[in-house]
């Protein structure tokens, strides 16, 4: 485990993820924060939390990607995710994406998604029970 992180998830490089230099798409780095984001909320199991949580709609603000080194195919890539900061109506989540093998750090992800009323289209407050369980995770 990483100092910081209670989660993480792996996953191998793809050919179908490299391009001709032998090394993993700019864009893929998201893809691979979006998996384990995904694996970090089924880890996390907020369905206790019922429509509240099942029925909240994000949308993504902002992301950001800090490229340290590259992956290349067949790499086994080790995803730590953290809850950074839990606000009003919005958190950040944050993805460091290292190399299983050798835990040498390759990216750092860093995403905004916001709580919306998507018939309102429009941030909204997230419900209290929900804050403090998503507060919860980032002890």
């Amino acid at each position: 485990m990483r100092e910081g992180f209670a989660f993480s998830t792996r996953f191998r490089v793809r050919y179908s993820e490299i391009d001709g230099q032998k090394i993993v798409f700019n864009a893929r780095y998201l893809d691979y924060a979006d998996v384990a984001i995904t694996e970090f909320w089924r880890w996390a199991d907020l369905h206790d939390l019922g429509s509240e949580w099942a029925d909240a709609e994000f949308n993504v603000a902002r992301s950001t990607v800090q490229y340290k080194q590259p992956f290349r195919f067949d790499d086994m890539v080790e995803a730590f995710v953290r809850l950074d900061r839990v606000g009003s109506s919005s958190m950040t989540l944050r993805v460091e994406l290292c190399h299983a093998d050798t835990g040498a750090l390759h990216a750092e992800v860093e995403i905004v998604s916001v709580h919306i009323d998507s018939a309102a289209r429009r941030s909204k407050p997230l419900p209290d029970t929900v804050r403090a369980r998503l507060a919860a995770l980032r002890a």
